[in-house]
């Protein structure tokens, strides 16, 4: 079940605001936070006890020969003890099942925003940053927010209860004591200044490892193709040496904090003990509130040893919450408008109106000035110059991205009017690159109608030409096939992406070259069918053509060059008017194989 994160009046100013944020995702879980809170503190009051039941035992029971009292402070030690290890075992539990209950929350939350970026997003990000956003930068949060916010209240209470005891038994002792404290608050504080942009740049090159290693999982082929593999082993190196660079830098930070914060507790405690023995030598404090006192200041520095450790989770928490916010924060440029209203069904008619494009970050418009009519039923053929603009044309159909101006009308209908989820449902789009998923033949196939009846299923691979080779898999439609359709040839997985578009009975089909890695007969086969489909129940299709074959049968072909319509009409026309037109015939497109009709 999806979460949306917590209502945010924008980005976070800093890292402790990212912080504060990410605790509201504890809200869900308080009862288990306040739980493991509650338990941490009670955890707190018992190692206070401890140095009492200590001091019982020395001044009442040793000191005067006396066996109760010693026989009473382990009696209290005992029960000290269990009750420690039953309220640790409860902390710990609760306290993890809070930390896993914001980490689901947070990628939820995120997975759900990647799923409505704008594709002008993707344009620019790296995807080995988006997946250090979903697993490191969130655990790292999760590690803080779910425990180490407990144990920061916790250890805080510790400080505010050591020092009251410590004032209580001895205030002269107790000044002498915490003057060792102040410069370990320093040390502490100037640590925690210097380890967030550490932390920060850390996850950033963690990112980079991880998009250089997905760019080489999915380019093996070319990598060796080219003998490029001691190349990448460099560039992967080049970077996991920065991450390592980075990691020491962190490694020397804590180096070199931490030995000048056991200094100074030491200090502390040669104080005591000679501040404490020369009181004892004066009858002014008796051996067992000096037990008492040296115990209490140790839980002192503990919990400030503690602290120290947090400030280092706190920073890094602090860096990845500054980068999972940004990512949630991200404005999603193709929603759905105020007051947008269902796309009535469509009968196929595209208009375009002075259509004009340019990506984010680009100065060059792609698209100049775009009018074109589109009637019901035309199969409309799209080809054009290298950057002319053709699939970003058909991408402005179903709002991957918005017009920079102009605008797109279905059937009279502004395209940014009308629900996205209304738009796209009656749309069927091919890419060249044909995607599968990791799964079954049949659930390929139904990606957009998953609750198909195998009969649907089958007779969309039929008309896809695709039932043949799926009865000659192992398992037939049950066949799992590999991440991205691997197993399966390129035409294989082109005919499941045209079965998958098809079994959703679209009114537009919007193709992108998806016959070009058929063979001849299987290309004439799903042509004719997909010529059926298309005239039998009149939807409207753009196809980016790539063969002779798919222009000559087409109603209209539009010629673009430099983000203009150059041309438009019958293959016919075109020849004989059109010296754009030829040059694209004779350069770009592939000739008819009329072996596949024999």
């Amino acid at each position: 079940m999806s979460t949306s994160a917590p209502p945010s009046s924008g980005r976070p100013a800093g890292g402790f605001a990212a912080i504060l944020r990410a605790l509201r995702y504890l809200r869900r879980y308080r009862l288990e936070a306040l739980g493991a809170l509650l338990s941490l503190l009670l955890v707190s009051v018992a190692n206070l006890g401890a140095p009492q039941m200590i001091r019982i035992a020395i001044d009442q029971g040793l000191a005067r020969g006396e066996r109760r009292p010693v026989m009473l402070a382990v009696g209290g030690l005992v029960a000290i003890a269990l009750g420690r290890g039953l309220f640790n075992f409860l902390q710990g539990y609760l306290a993890e099942r809070a930390s896993q209950g914001v980490a689901f929350d947070l990628r939820d939350a995120l997975f759900a925003r990647i799923q409505r970026l704008s594709f002008s997003y993707y344009d620019q990000a790296q995807t080995g940053q988006l997946l250090t956003r979903l697993t490191s930068d969130v655990e790292a949060v999760r590690t803080f927010v779910g425990s180490g916010a407990v144990q920061f209240v916790a250890a805080a209470a510790m400080v505010a209860g050591c020092t009251g005891l410590l004032l209580w038994l001895d205030p002269v002792l107790a000044l002498a004591a915490l003057l060792s404290v102040v410069p370990i608050l320093f040390l502490l504080r100037s640590f925690t200044t210097r380890m967030r942009p550490l932390f920060g740049q850390l996850q950033a090159l963690l990112g980079t490892l991880n998009t250089t290693l997905q760019e080489d999982l999915r380019g093996l082929r070319v990598v060796r193709s080219f003998s490029g593999e001691a190349r990448e082993v460099e560039r992967y190196g080049r970077t996991n040496e920065q991450l390592r660079t980075q990691n020491l830098r962190l490694v020397d930070a804590l180096a070199n904090n931490f030995p000048f914060v056991s200094f100074f507790a030491n200090l502390g405690t040669l104080m005591v003990v000679g501040v404490g023995g020369w009181r004892i030598f004066h009858q002014q404090l008796s051996l067992g509130e000096l037990l008492a006192f040296n115990s209490y200041l140790a839980f002192l520095l503990m919990p400030l040893m503690t602290l120290g450790f947090l400030a280092a989770s706190l920073s890094r928490a602090s860096a990845s919450a500054l980068r999972v916010f940004e990512l949630l924060d991200t404005a999603v440029e193709v929603t759905d408008r105020p007051g947008a209203v269902p796309l009535p069904p469509l009968q196929g008619r595209i208009e375009l109106r002075d259509v004009r494009f340019r990506y984010a970050g680009s100065e060059r418009e792609i698209l100049r000035g775009v009018s074109v009519t589109l009637e019901p039923g035309q199969l409309v053929a799209v080809l054009g110059t290298t950057g002319s603009g053709k699939s970003t044309l058909i991408n402005l159909l179903p709002r991957f991205y918005d017009v920079t101006g102009g605008a797109v009308l279905l059937d009279g209908h502004d395209v940014r009017d009308v629900t996205l989820a209304s738009l796209r449902s009656q749309m069927g789009v091919v890419l060249q690159d044909a995607l599968l998923f990791s799964g079954t033949v049949r659930d390929n196939i139904a990606y957009g109608h998953p609750d198909a009846t195998q009969a649907q299923v089958e007779a969309a691979a039929e008309a896809a030409q695709a039932a043949e080779f799926i009865r000659e898999l192992p398992q037939g439609y049950d066949t799992v096939v590999g991440e991205r359709g691997v197993g399966l040839s390129g035409g294989q997985r082109q005919r499941l992406a045209i079965a998958r578009a098809l079994l959703t009975d679209p009114r537009l089909l919007i193709l992108d070259d998806s016959t070009s890695a058929v063979d001849a007969r299987t290309e004439t086969a799903i042509q004719g069918a997909l010529d059926t489909l298309m005239r039998d129940k009149r939807r409207t299709a753009l196809v980016i053509a790539q063969r002779i074959s798919t222009v000559r049968d087409a109603d209209l072909i539009l010629v673009l060059d430099e983000g203009r319509i150059a041309a438009q009409g019958r293959h016919e026309e075109l020849t004989a008017t059109s010296e754009l037109y030829n040059d694209i015939l004779g350069s770009q497109l592939q000739p008819a194989r009329q072996e596949g009709a024999a």
